[in-house]
């Protein structure tokens, strides 16, 4: 069989996701193709020559690609902090944006011995494991309300848990449940949640379109009715001084902290961009 230069199949795959109108083609090209040969993609380079089945391979992942199926879909992982989860149909895929939320909750965790910690509207179960591996010590709880979702988060949890993560408790459940946990009132370090937040309507890539299932991107009421939720629980579960962080539509940069802020409970309430400026999560403090 003839070898042939990988850079020439990661240059063409490029072209085609470019002209497809996928957003981040020459990384997708490479991840595809890091995927395909089971390398990370720094290592790519040191790939210089590939046989014509891993060509094909790769052709076929950027033909998919291509059509706009979430890459996350076509390898089956997405990445959360230090750990990944799988995903595919019927679950939200994690996005690099929440890593911030992750970054300051973990922070606001440091030095508290054995913390409790919530994660609402868990999904694929990525916040919650992710903050699970990174405290050993926590008991993390994780609820969603959607089967689909709870099956994919089910899934994770086995899957760390059996590679020596603490298993998380998992719960079917409504952020709307002003029940919901109840037993925890009052004794939560730290509230996490990454809600369905794009305001009906919006125009969104066709991955999210066609792929996200619709009721973890949308919410009613300008995409706050689950912020609402997810605010008031956060507010009724922390302890004094414990730490809630929202992940929010980047036109609710006033909208959502000044819900927080209509929480007495709630105090030192601050807004955070993402990676690109955005507008994108609120942290509170429960008052001490």
């Amino acid at each position: 069989m003839n070898r042939q230069p990988l850079r020439l199949a990661i240059m063409e795959a490029t072209r085609i996701l470019t002209e497809a109108g996928v957003a981040s083609p020459r990384s997708d090209a490479e991840l595809i193709a890091s995927h395909v040969l089971g390398v990370e993609r720094g290592r790519l380079p040191m790939v210089p020559l590939v046989d014509p089945p891993v060509i094909d391979a790769i052709g076929q992942l950027v033909n998919q690609r291509a059509k706009r199926i979430p890459l996350q879909y076509l390898t089956g992982w997405a990445a959360l902090g230090d750990i990944t989860v799988n995903v595919g149909a019927g679950v939200f895929v994690p996005r690099p944006e929440t890593e911030l939320l992750l970054e300051w909750g973990l922070k606001l965790l440091h030095g508290r011995e054995y913390p409790v910690v919530v994660d609402l509207c868990t999904g694929s179960g990525a916040l919650a494991l992710a903050v699970q591996h990174a405290r050993p010590d926590a008991v993390v709880y994780a609820v969603d309300i959607d089967a689909q979702a709870l099956a994919w988060a089910r899934h994770n949890a086995d899957v760390h848990a059996d590679a020596g993560d603490t298993p998380i408790r998992l719960y079917s459940g409504d952020v709307a449940d002003s029940t919901m946990f109840a037993e925890l009132d009052g004794l939560v370090d730290l509230v996490l949640c990454n809600p369905p937040y794009v305001p009906e309507g919006t125009p969104v890539p066709a991955e999210v379109a066609e792929h996200d299932p619709a009721r973890a991107v949308f919410a009613e009421e300008s995409g706050l009715a689950v912020i609402r939720h997810a605010i008031a629980a956060a507010a009724r579960l922390l302890r004094p001084t414990g730490g809630m962080a929202i992940e929010h539509d980047d036109t609710h940069g006033s909208a959502v902290p000044a819900l927080v802020r209509a929480r007495r409970v709630l105090t030192d309430v601050r807004g955070h961009l993402d990676l690109a400026g955005r507008p994108r999560f609120v942290t509170a403090l429960r008052v001490s």
